[in-house]
């Protein structure tokens, strides 16, 4: 009676045998490998693990029981189905593998994001270096899917026989991919560049085209610059190469700012610039670090005086600066109202009084 059952199985269209071998063992030595790891995090307490598993099990859980299935199918007699399963088989087994590669390079990305914190306040390092990974894990995603998209191709005999005709006109292929992907590859080259010389990183504070803001996003050949009303410019990456800009954070955070004001010739300086630094050692923004006041021009009715403070980052000084500039005013205008920028027109209304 079995040996019946066993001659059915051989004997219908498909092989039903190495197909059930096949993803059953995927799927038990996936179950056993999910309780080695389960118990391994859970007495090791390795957050790599735990990183492991949240970005590459889903994936194993599919590539498992795929490549055992491949590996069954390479036995029994040859047939069209048979032929068929392996060839289906083997381009879902380039597939999960791709994708499980690049769910290793997530999963390194994340080891990375562990050890290097860019939320700390002195985060230079760590920028520059989550940079170049950021850059460097589009670069494999992108190479990743071209050389599986390749193989797969290289599968098939027709894929060969089209890859034979680029290779023959590979002459004049170059040139006409050349010219079509001039900028593109420009972008990349420049991407490329950037990630390793770093005229900028991510979150480094930017003035561009006229807008401040900080570097959000760097892509395989653009850059999203998040401006400080929350708005987005987006700007391809050779302009960061082509064209000048300012970096306010390219080699330490701490920034000087200056409010300046233009104030009436009898203004108090000495008082004035007392008052800075009394409004200034209550600031919580202000770093200690610079202090001063000065008239740095004359008009014909006005001063001009500059008072300079320092802050550890653009937005803190930014945020010093108006605190500052409020206050300054604020005593000014309660304490000597006549410092401030007014127009005098002065009329002589005296009679002349002759006697004859």
């Amino acid at each position: 009676m079995i040996e019946q059952t066993i001659d059915s199985l051989i004997e219908l269209p498909f092989p039903l045998i190495q197909l059930s071998i096949g993803i059953i063992g995927g799927l038990l030595i996936f179950w056993v490998s999910s309780i080695l790891l389960n118990i391994t995090i859970s007495k090791a307490h390795n957050k790599d693990l735990e990183f492991f598993k949240n970005r590459c099990w889903k994936t194993i859980r599919i590539f498992t029981p795929v490549l055992t299935t491949y590996i069954a199918l390479q036995y029994g007699e040859n047939s069209a189905w048979l032929d068929g399963l392996r060839i289906t088989f083997r381009i879902l087994l380039l597939i999960t593998s791709g994708y499980l590669i690049i769910k290793f390079t997530y999963w390194l990305e994340d080891i990375f994001l562990e050890r290097y914190n860019i939320e700390k306040e002195d985060n230079r390092k760590e920028r520059k270096i989550i940079t170049q990974l950021n850059f460097l894990k589009k670069v494999v995603i992108v190479t990743i899917s071209i050389i599986t998209f390749s193989i797969i191709l290289l599968s098939f005999e027709e894929g060969r026989k089209y890859g034979q005709t680029i290779l023959t006109s590979a002459g004049v292929a170059s040139v006409i991919i050349g010219f079509a992907a001039q900028k593109t590859l420009a972008n990349f080259l420049a991407g490329i560049q950037i990630a390793f010389t770093q005229p900028i990183k991510l979150d480094d504070a930017v003035l561009v085209e006229n807008e401040w803001g900080w570097i959000e996003e760097i892509n395989l050949t653009y850059v999203v610059v998040r401006i400080w009303d929350w708005r987005r410019l987006v700007l391809p990456i050779t302009y960061f190469i082509e064209k000048p800009f300012q970096n306010w954070t390219r080699n330490k955070g701490e920034i000087i700012g200056a409010v300046v004001f233009y104030l009436d010739y009898r203004t108090p300086v000495d008082k004035l610039r007392a008052k800075l630094v009394d409004v200034l050692e209550n600031e919580p923004n202000w770093d200690g670090q610079v202090k001063a006041l000065q008239v740095i021009d004359t008009k014909e009715y006005l001063i001009v005086v500059r008072a300079l403070m320092s802050a550890k980052n653009s937005p803190m000084a930014w945020d010093l600066r108006c605190s500052v500039r409020e206050k300054l005013i604020a005593y000014l205008k309660d304490e000597y109202p006549e410092s401030l920028p007014s127009q005098r027109l002065l009329v002589d209304t005296g009679v002349s009084n002759e006697s004859d």
